[in-house]
């Protein structure tokens, strides 16, 4: 298990496209660079799919129903791409999110994880914001996952998981030392949120947060038409890191990729050496095994 790595995460614009093989060279392209700066494991924002629906736009997949389902077209292809990458530089990639039909009638909110050998995992977004509920009838997931790495264990929190505790709690308790948190929000207020929400996780928990938001406009969508956020990673706000608890951040709203090298040792260690002990003076009513 290689704990020390670099880790890239994407400040992602939307983009618009007139076939699958300019979105194919898109991505591979973004892929390329983080590789050639280094970077092990991968983080895309979640949504950032949906520029795939753009494809679509000429045959009148305007609205949010129409590109949710011309959408699932193109997921195979979708998941061979990032399989291939991923198997091919011999990296790990989180491939932001996709909304993926799990019912003839419903639709969830997918991140997939794909391992240096192709294989892929997934975790569905847990938390639906009034959006994803009233205007695009995207279900929640039941699952909090946890998945084992080449870099050890890790949780995905998608962007508004991220605001409620128990979930990262629960996957720090299976062994998660990294959550990653791919988010896609409209506001300034919203990108916020999130980000507030990862630093408190990072700080509850004594762990490695990462966010990866998309950035930019995309008029011709309603799903992702304003996008703004920073990529970033967080910390644990102790001996050895960042006293503000950032470990790197972009420029808001710039299409880039955000570096940084982890070493998830250092959250055993802090843990046990630290000034303070978050993790694991977590209040004993929200631990029921402490109860027994």
């Amino acid at each position: 298990m290689e704990q020390a790595f670099r880790i890239a995460t994407a400040q992602y614009d939307i983009g618009q496209f007139g076939s699958l093989e300019a979105y194919e060279a898109k991505i591979s392209q973004w892929v390329q660079k983080a590789v050639e700066g280094g970077a092990k494991l991968l983080v895309f924002p979640e949504y950032f799919s949906m520029e795939l629906a753009s494809l679509f736009e000429a045959h009148g997949a305007r609205s949010l129903s129409k590109e949710l389902e011309a959408l699932q077209e193109v997921l195979p292809e979708f998941k061979r791409l990032f399989g291939r990458l991923a198997e091919h530089h011999g990296i790990t990639l989180i491939a932001g999110s996709f909304p993926v039909r799990h019912l003839p009638s419903e639709y969830r909110n997918r991140a997939y994880l794909f391992h240096p050998d192709g294989r892929s995992d997934h975790q569905d977004k847990l938390q639906m914001t009034r959006f994803e509920n009233e205007q695009w009838f995207i279900s929640a997931g039941n699952d909090i996952r946890t998945f084992e790495t080449v870099h050890g264990r890790i949780g995905i929190n998608i962007c508004y998981d991220s605001e409620f505790p128990m979930i990262a709690r629960r996957q720090v308790e299976a062994g998660a030392d990294l959550i990653v948190v791919p988010s896609c929000t409209d506001t300034l207020a919203g990108y916020w949120r999130v980000r507030i929400g990862c630093q408190a996780r990072a700080l509850e928990n004594q762990c490695f947060v990462v966010q990866s938001p998309t950035v930019g406009t995309a008029p011709w969508s309603e799903a992702v038409d304003i996008n703004i956020g920073a990529a970033a990673v967080y910390t644990p706000v102790d001996y050895g890191f960042p006293d503000n608890g950032v470990l790197a951040i972009g420029a808001l709203n710039e299409p880039q990729w955000v570096f940084a090298d982890l070493d998830l040792a250092a959250i055993a260690h802090i843990r046990k050496t630290g000034q303070v002990f978050n993790y694991r003076d977590w209040p004993s009513q929200f631990r029921p095994e402490l109860n027994t």
